[in-house]
């Protein structure tokens, strides 16, 4: 299960991990002409794959995503939590609701997933979380409070959970990525894109692939031994 998958870092890691063979059931918000196109390219790998219209805020809403998509391929080994959204300002000028959105969105729907994934986890004594956080979660970026916020609460989710389940043959890990080439960030300037490559030694932005490759890594037995940490994919950024 992928939540969020339709475009950038999300879509990356469906295919990434249809082409080792999974079967994937992916969420969206709204765009139901983007979910088929990836639906289609992903069935087109040879596995099977499902669209699901959630919204990752409810609860109820999730749990019914898990139990359709156990009741459709079988069972349930993986879940990435990638459904996330920014609406960056300065605290001074946010407004509430612009801080509930992105913690709700962010970190609720994170707790969500796991919260209605963990129960067969833990009956089958088995199974896999992967966390999408960032960069941000782990420096703070100014006029992100609400989205740092979100992404540090992941970061702590990842290994209070991990320590939870360990003893049921769960793991659970995080991947943060940096600056990756995205639509989030298409829109931003130049001169804007080039004062962030001042903060990364190795001076480019990420690529989604690269992202994925490392959620791969952290979905087979390669890292079988690994559990409670965070992955950081940011060419530097953080240690800048």
């Amino acid at each position: 299960m992928v939540s969020g998958a339709t475009r950038g870092i999300g879509r990356g890691i469906a295919l990434e991990l249809a082409k080792q063979g999974a079967n994937i059931s992916f969420s969206y918000v709204s765009s139901s002409k983007e979910a088929a196109t990836l639906e289609s390219e992903l069935a087109a790998l040879g596995v099977k794959a499902k669209a699901f219209q959630v919204d990752i805020k409810n609860f109820d809403t999730v749990k019914n995503w898990v139990e359709e998509t156990k009741a459709l391929f079988g069972g349930l080994d993986l879940v990435v939590n990638n459904a996330g959204i920014i609406k960056d300002k300065a605290l001074a000028m946010m407004d509430i609701k612009e801080w509930h959105d992105v913690i709700n969105t962010n970190l609720d729907g994170t707790f969500n997933l796991c919260r209605a994934a963990i129960i067969t986890f833990l009956k089958q004594k088995s199974g896999n979380i992967i966390n999408i956080t960032s960069v941000s979660g782990m420096v703070g970026l100014p006029r992100q409070t609400n989205y740092s916020a979100s992404k540090a609460g992941i970061i702590g989710l990842t290994k209070a959970l991990a320590k939870e389940v360990a003893a049921y043959g769960i793991r659970v890990n995080a991947v943060a990525p940096g600056f990756i080439e995205t639509d989030m960030l298409k829109d931003l300037s130049d001169d804007f894109k080039a004062k962030i490559l001042e903060h990364v030694p190795l001076a480019r932005m990420g690529k989604v692939e690269e992202v994925a490759k490392a959620v791969k890594f952290l979905a087979t037995d390669e890292s079988k031994y690994i559990t409670g940490q965070t992955i950081v994919v940011d060419g530097g950024m953080s240690i800048a």
